[in-house]
């Protein structure tokens, strides 16, 4: 498929804003929806359209969607704790419905819509999952990996009912402009402090940021409708991972013996008791995601190298200049 212009919902976040990088490289106009008041330090300079507007605001979204040609719905809310969980639901379920509706009424060519490797089951051990892995992670509590799961049914249902849509699956992306940090940004960032020394049983499945974006324009030219895309690289345990963050960044090989995941999910436990009653802010984990990290979560990228000709990066190559950037920006001070 030809694009020339694309809307792209949540392009100032850390995929989004490299999404839309990727488009200006393919000649395509953007643009760039924010949330209202969202800074945009990751989309400074990029020669952009950018418009403000909550999806959950149909007349924004319906204006944002005008003469455009191709949609990537990238816009969600991540948090491993809220106050109040209502607002994750109504974004990423409400929010969702409300921008594909109009995708669908106003006749946009291409949807990619951005899931998650979180709304794919995990196979037992270190079995790698892939596109076809029925989702079995009902039990865990986690708001975002539910929400992530509903929503994406959700998509594949205006896929089937005539609406051109591709879903594509990050699994868990590093790379430069991470400024939040995502969670895999902060984990090289404390190994890079020190903070991070003590491993645990469980892998994930990491990838260039700069490949995710890649994977979603080749969705957009090549995918299949209502297909699922896992746009991942490498699979490490998470010692593997620490080790191949401390050689890259030139450190020293100290990791200490792995904790049982029992005593991890006292620590979350502890974390979220506090976040709930005393400081009201983000823990540094919660039980949820020590059940879901503590599993091999190992993916089969065969699908999306095989059918949307994506190759990525080495991962050495792409850890150097994440924790390059991490360092040039004062992140490991």
């Amino acid at each position: 498929m030809l694009m020339k212009k694309a809307l792209v919902t949540g392009a100032a976040g850390f995929i989004g804003s490299h999404v839309v990088r990727e488009l200006l490289a393919e000649g395509v106009e953007v643009r760039a929806l924010i949330r209202p008041g969202e800074r945009t330090d990751t989309l400074q300079g990029l020669g952009v359209e950018i418009v403000e507007g909550d999806v959950l605001d149909v007349s924004a979204v319906a204006a944002a969607m005008k003469g455009v040609d191709t949609l990537f719905h990238l816009a969600a809310i991540f948090s491993i704790w809220l106050p109040d969980w209502s607002r994750i639901y109504e974004v990423n379920l409400q929010g969702s419905r409300n921008v594909l509706w109009e995708a669908m009424k106003t006749g946009v060519g291409r949807v990619v819509y951005t899931s998650s490797i979180a709304a794919i089951g995990i196979r037992p051990g270190k079995a790698p999952s892939d596109e076809t892995t029925p989702f079995n992670q009902y039990t865990l509590g986690n708001h975002y990996i539910l929400t992530k799961y509903l929503s994406q049914q959700e998509a594949l249902g205006f896929a089937r009912n005539g609406l051109d849509l591709v879903v594509v699956n990050p699994c868990f992306p590093f790379g430069e402009n991470d400024v939040g940090p995502t969670p895999t940004g902060q984990t090289i960032v404390d190994i890079l402090k020190g903070f991070h020394r003590a491993s645990f049983a469980g892998g994930i499945n990491i990838v260039d940021v700069r490949d995710v974006a890649r994977g979603h324009v080749l969705a957009a030219q090549k995918g299949r409708t209502g297909e699922l895309y896992i746009l991942g690289n490498k699979n490490v345990t998470i010692p593997e991972f620490m080790a191949l963050v401390r050689k890259t960044a030139g450190l020293k090989q100290i990791i200490l013996p792995g904790m049982p995941v029992a005593a991890l999910a006292g620590f979350g436990w502890l974390f979220r008791w506090w976040s709930d009653h005393v400081s009201h802010r983000t823990p540094l984990t919660t039980p949820p995601e020590i059940r879901y990290a503590s599993q091999y979560l190992f993916f089969d990228t065969s699908k999306a190298r095989r059918e949307l000709g994506l190759t990525p990066t080495p991962i050495e190559e792409s850890l150097k200049r994440s924790i390059n950037w991490f360092r040039k920006h004062g992140y490991t001070k």
